[in-house]
């Protein structure tokens, strides 16, 4: 076995093949999956035969379905009830019952999700199901300084039992870490006892699985594997932002990203399970240039766009879970065929990710994932919908460079068109004064009120027919 994958990785580095090909290669050692009898590389049609894959966790054992459903974007109601609670609690009930009935048994949320409500709500859908038949995540989202005390921030993990209706928590996170650096990481959790008291209710067995979710700063992730390697604490599982852009690519976006080969390794070879989020960069991935779109279709004509994102994300050994955020039934439904069972990427699937990678850096697209870690806009700006908007139109080809592209007409109709149909007048980029309140809670560092401006400069331009 040795020599075999010694002599694949040779043979993929003659081909050209990126870093990204040989790691991700390395499918399936600890995994309880099927794969379809099409040869490889063929395209073929997804079978939606119910079997979900599952992944192992070589920390606890638990049982983990590959997709995990994430919680962050939950479907919503028109109108806000009397506390600010919008969530469409039906609708929640009713794909959880789904993904529950197709196999999926991990459930990722956060006091910080949907102003605040998410936790609410995934408890009153998961507490209709046994509660040996979900793991729950949540997170010790104590971003405010206020809440940096040891006091305020078990609060915080107190409320959380409460909403989510149970006794222990299956998967627990620190939440955001590198966000702030290692000075923001000893003043929300370490210098306070914050860890100290988590560590402790693991060992008390009311938290089952002790983790943390990484952004931004990669000396705070390496301090915190560090710890472990001191034998200061044992990590059971690390959340990561991992797709076949941010592979090798992350910093190209944002330089203060740090490129998912790097973290997945560093998990890797300490055997800690990877949490996988923002396989799609917020959607990024599913609506990509309609020419690298047209390749994808050529190779698996029956399989979506995005399915191409979730195949590479599940494929590396060391993933134990996906996490997708599914609004809607038809999301669900799409990924549930995906990974019942999962179809590895092959080789030639890999390095044409790769390529595809290289070509999606050259469309001048935001990197918003649209977490709303941004909202609210004190000024009511919709951020992550004009950001959206603007994204759909590079990949259309409706963002034109002059007046005088051949389809500058179409594309100008295009995109003020549904401009306004997509974002409110009274939400869109002109409103922005530049206040850079939402610039600090930004994952990606993107320079919000800079790209605010460009935006609507583009915009007034289109409008006035000046674009030169």
């Amino acid at each position: 076995m040795d020599k075999n994958k010694i002599n694949r990785r040779g043979f993929l580095r003659a081909l050209g093949v990126s870093g990204a090909a040989v790691a991700l290669a390395r499918c399936g050692a600890k995994s309880e999956e099927k794969t379809s009898d099409a040869p490889a590389g063929t395209a073929s049609p997804k079978k939606a035969s119910g079997e979900m894959t599952y992944r192992t966790n070589s920390v606890t054992g638990d049982k983990v379905s590959l997709l995990g459903y994430g919680c962050m974007r939950l479907p919503t109601l028109p109108e806000s009830r009397p506390d600010g609670d919008n969530i469409d609690q039906e609708t929640v009930n009713r794909l959880v019952d789904y993904a529950m009935e197709h196999g999926v048994n991990y459930y990722d949320t956060s006091p910080a999700y949907c102003k605040g409500f998410s936790e609410r709500a995934m408890g009153v859908a998961l507490s209709r199901h046994p509660r040996d038949k979900y793991f729950i995540a949540t997170k010790m989202s104590n971003f405010s300084p206020d809440t940096w005390t040891r006091e305020r921030s078990i609060d915080i993990y107190r409320k959380s039992l409460k909403e989510l209706k149970v006794d222990y928590i299956d998967y627990m996170l620190l939440h955001g870490v590198g966000m702030g650096g290692i000075k923001q990481l000893n003043d929300r959790f370490i210098d306070n006892g914050v860890l100290d008291f988590l560590k402790d209710e693991r060992k008390k067995g009311n938290i089952r699985n002790l983790g943390f979710s990484y952004h931004g700063d990669v000396e705070a992730f390496d301090h915190l594997l560090e710890m472990q390697d001191k034998g200061e604490i044992r990590w059971d599982f690390v959340q990561i932002q991992m797709n076949y852009l941010d592979w090798k690519h992350a910093k190209a976006s944002n330089p203060s990203n740090t490129n998912a080969e790097y973290l997945y390794n560093e998990l890797h070879k300490r055997d800690i399970p990877v949490v996988i989020m923002e396989p799609l960069l917020g959607g990024r991935l599913a609506q990509v240039n309609k020419h690298i779109e047209e390749q994808y279709k050529q190779r698996r004509p029956d399989d979506s766009v995005a399915s191409w994102a979730f195949r590479y994300a599940g494929t590396p050994e060391g993933v134990l879970t996906v996490l997708s955020g599914m609004t809607y039934m038809e999301h669900l439904q799409d990924n549930l065929r995906t990974y019942s069972p999962l179809e590895p990427c092959t080789d030639d699937e890999l390095a044409m990710l790769e390529t595809a990678a290289n070509l999606i850096l050259n469309y001048p697209t935001v990197p918003c994932t649209d977490c709303k870690y941004c909202m609210p806009c004190p000024y009511g700006l919709d951020i992550p919908a004009i950001f959206a908007h603007y994204n759909k139109c590079v990949n259309e080809g409706n963002v034109p460079e002059s007046s005088q592209d051949p389809h500058y007409a179409e594309a100008r109709k295009a995109f003020l068109v549904g401009y306004d149909r997509s974002v409110p007048k009274l939400r869109q980029a002109n409103h922005c004064i530049g206040c850079n309140k939402c610039r600090p809670h930004c994952p990606q560092g993107i320079n919000i009120p800079r790209r605010m401006r460009d935006i609507d400069n583009f915009v007034e331009q289109l409008k006035q027919g000046t674009l030169a």
